[in-house]
């Protein structure tokens, strides 16, 4: 099995927060492979960048997921561990960066975003994070 370490941000504007909906149609939040000589915290925000536009700040660290799927260009499992941020920006403004990759994204209320995501383990984040974000 494969094993990737990358990282990603829960990012807040106003008490709302920064979906995706994928290629596949999941609701997912931003991440990245940590590549190179990049930091965990460096690949998150880097990540947000990418495939929202978004400059975002790190507030607090998040946690960590880990999940495993059959890759079929490699033709292997791959376990991805996931460090994840919580990250604020100061607009609502976004660009989907990569189109063939992204249908849709936007900014929601968390509680809309809770119905919206599609893994649990996401939601759970998604809860702790709005935690930390509300008592920062």
């Amino acid at each position: 099995m494969q094993v990737r370490d990358c990282a990603g941000g829960i990012v807040f504007h106003d008490g709302n927060v920064f979906l995706l909906k994928n290629e596949k149609g999941d609701w997912v939040l931003p991440k990245g492979v940590i590549r190179d000589t990049l930091s965990a915290e460096e690949t998150a925000c880097n990540s947000v960048l990418n495939e929202g536009g978004i400059k975002a700040t790190i507030l607090d660290s998040a946690g960590r997921t880990y999940y495993e799927f059959y890759s079929v260009t490699r033709k292997r499992p791959v376990c991805n561990r996931v460090a994840w941020y919580v990250m604020e920006t100061d607009t609502d403004s976004f660009i989907i960066g990569e189109p063939e990759k992204t249908l849709e994204a936007g900014f929601y209320p968390v509680e809309t975003a809770l119905e919206m995501i599609t893994y649990s383990q996401d939601r759970t984040l998604l809860l702790q994070s709005f935690r930390k974000y509300q008592d920062r």
